[in-house]
C-alpha cells in the first residue's frame, strides 16, 4: 500500500471528493438512522440543499449527550449485521456502544493501515502491540486489523508488565511498538535495572496513543523529551477516538496528524459553534464518511485543537490536526486564567522526584474552580513543594494547592478496575 492518491491531490480535488462523500453520507443517514431521520424532519432540513463543505453550517450539531441518550437510534443496520460491539472509554460521562459491520471493520483496517504507513511502518515490519485488544476497546482491534492489512507481524502482548514486554522484544525483535508513551519510561527503567541495552534492541520507533508528545509548535514536550534523551527511537503521535473510527497520524516530519479525506470531514468551531478564523483553536467537530453501522454528522468531539493547512514535506496536501490542547469539558477557569490538564501534567512531569499524580477540580464556596494536585514523590519536602509552586507560577501564572500522598492512596483512585485507562483527572464540579 502507498499513500492514497487523494491525500496528494490538489486542495480543490480534495474538497470536491469530500463533498461527493458528504452527499452520500447525508442520504444514507436520512434513509437509515432513526436519530438523523427524526432530527432532519424536526429541523425542516432538506438534505439535497447540503452540497458543499460550507453548507455543513446549515446542519445541527450532534453532542455526546445525544449519543448517550439515544444510543440505539443512531444504528443504521439491523443488529444481526453487527460483527463487533465496541464502547467508548467513558472518559467524560456514560460509555456509548458502537456497532461495527463487516464493512466498517474493513474501513477500520484501511484507516489504520494508511495511518501506520504514514508513520513509516511497512510490510515485513514486526510490531509489538502494548494496548488491550479486549474489553470492548476499538483501538487495539483496529491496530491489529491495520497491521494485518499491510502484512506486518503483530505481537499481541497487551498493556503493562515490563518484564513480559522485554521478553517479547528480545525474543521476537519487533521494529515498532504501539503504546502509551509514559509506559516507555517504565520500559527504560526496567531495562536499566536488569542490564538490558535498550538502544541495541532494534526498536526504530513507537506509535504513541493517549498522551500528547508535542507542544503547540510541534516541539517535544517534557514526556517525549524524557524518553528520547535516553532511548534513540522516533516517537509518532496519533489522534483518534471510537466515535470517529478514524485516526490522524503523524508522518516522519512530526508536524501534526494527517487527515484522511476519504474517511472524515473535520471542522473546528469556536464557543458559539462558528468556524474559527485565522487558524485559531476550537472544538474539533467531525462528520464520518463511509460508515455503515453508526455514522455521525457534525459530532462535537469535546477536544480543543488547531488545524494546520500548509502542505507537508512528506508530499501530502491534507490538513493536519495539532496536539490536543485539552478537553472542552475539562477546561478550568482559575484566578482569571484558563487552564487545561495537559499543560499541568506536562509541567509536573518536568520534576523527576514526582512519581505519579492526580489532578482534582472542585467548586469552592464562592462558586469558582479550585485545583488540588495530589502527588507521590520519592522524597517529599517543603523545598520540593516550593519549587513546584514557583514553576507553576512562572509557566502557567497560577499556583494550585499541592499535597503529597502515598503511592497506595493514589493507586486506589488511579487504577479503577472498571476503567481501561489510568484516572489522572477527577472533576468534582457540578455540570
Amino acid at each position: 500500500m502507498n499513500i492514497p492518491s487523494i491525500e496528494k491531490a490538489s486542495l480543490a480535488e480534495i474538497k470536491a471528493h469530500q463533498e461527493e462523500k458528504l452527499r452520500e453520507a447525508l442520504r444514507y443517514a436520512a434513509d437509515n438512522s432513526p436519530f438523523y431521520k427524526r432530527l432532519f424532519e424536526k429541523e425542516g432540513i432538506d438534505i439535497t440543499t447540503i452540497n458543499t463543505l460550507e453548507d455543513l453550517q446549515k446542519l445541527p450539531l450532534t453532542t455526546k449527550e445525544q449519543l448517550q441518550e439515544y444510543n440505539d437510534d443512531f444504528l443504521c443496520v439491523p443488529k444481526s449485521h453487527i460483527i463487533d460491539y465496541t464502547t467508548t472509554s467513558g472518559t467524560s460521562g456514560k460509555p456509548v456502544t458502537f456497532g461495527l459491520t463487516d464493512k466498517d471493520l474493513d474501513r477500520l483496517a484501511y484507516n489504520e493501515a494508511i495511518s501506520f504507513i504514514c508513520s513509516g511502518i511497512k510490510e515485513g515490519d514486526v510490531v509489538q502491540l502494548m494496548t488491550t485488544i479486549d474489553r470492548r476497546f476499538m483501538a487495539g482491534l483496529a491496530y491489529f486489523l491495520g497491521l494485518r492489512k499491510i502484512k506486518a507481524g503483530v505481537i499481541r502482548v497487551g498493556a503493562g508488565v515490563p518484564e513480559l514486554q522485554w521478553d517479547s522484544i528480545l525474543k521476537y525483535k519487533p521494529t515498532y511498538l504501539i503504546t502509551v508513551p509514559s509506559f516507555l519510561l517504565k520500559l527504560i527503567e526496567y531495562a536499566e535495572l536488569h542490564g538490558i541495552d535498550y538502544n541495541a534492541s532494534g526498536i526504530k520507533g513507537a506509535i504513541c496513543i493517549g498522551e500528547p508528545l508535542r507542544n503547540q509548535d510541534f516541539s517535544m514536550n517534557t514526556l517525549s523529551g524524557k524518553i528520547t534523551d535516553k532511548w534513540n527511537i522516533k516517537l509518532f503521535s496519533t489522534y483518534a477516538s471510537t466515535e470517529m473510527s478514524t485516526a490522524f497520524a503523524e508522518c516522519e516530519f512530526s508536524c501534526g496528524g494527517h487527515h484522511h479525506p476519504e474517511l472524515i470531514i473535520p471542522e473546528v468551531l469556536d464557543e458559539n459553534d462558528n468556524p474559527v478564523t485565522n487558524g485559531g483553536s476550537g472544538e474539533l467537530t467531525v462528520t464520518t464518511l463511509g460508515i455503515e453501522g453508526m455514522p455521525l454528522i457534525r459530532f462535537k468531539t469535546g477536544d480543543i485543537v488547531q488545524l494546520h493547512h500548509e502542505p507537508c514535506e512528506c508530499g501530502r496536501n491534507t490538513l493536519r490536526v495539532g496536539p490536543v490542547i485539552g478537553r472542552k469539558q475539562q477546561m478550568i477557569k482559575y484566578k482569571g486564567t484558563t487552564l487545561y490538564p495537559p499543560a499541568m501534567i506536562d509541567l509536573l512531569r518536568s520534576f523527576t522526584q514526582i512519581e505519579n499524580h492526580i489532578i482534582e477540580i472542585s467548586t469552592n464556596d464562592l462558586g469558582t474552580d479550585e485545583i488540588v494536585i495530589k502527588a507521590v514523590a520519592d522524597s517529599p519536602s517543603e523545598e520540593l513543594l516550593t519549587q513546584i509552586k514557583d514553576h507553576f507560577r512562572a509557566k502557567l501564572r497560577v499556583t494550585p494547592k499541592i499535597v503529597f500522598i502515598t503511592a497506595e492512596e493514589l493507586n486506589k483512585v488511579m487504577f479503577n478496575p472498571m476503567s481501561r485507562k489510568p484516572v489522572n483527572f477527577i472533576d468534582k464540579r457540578a455540570n
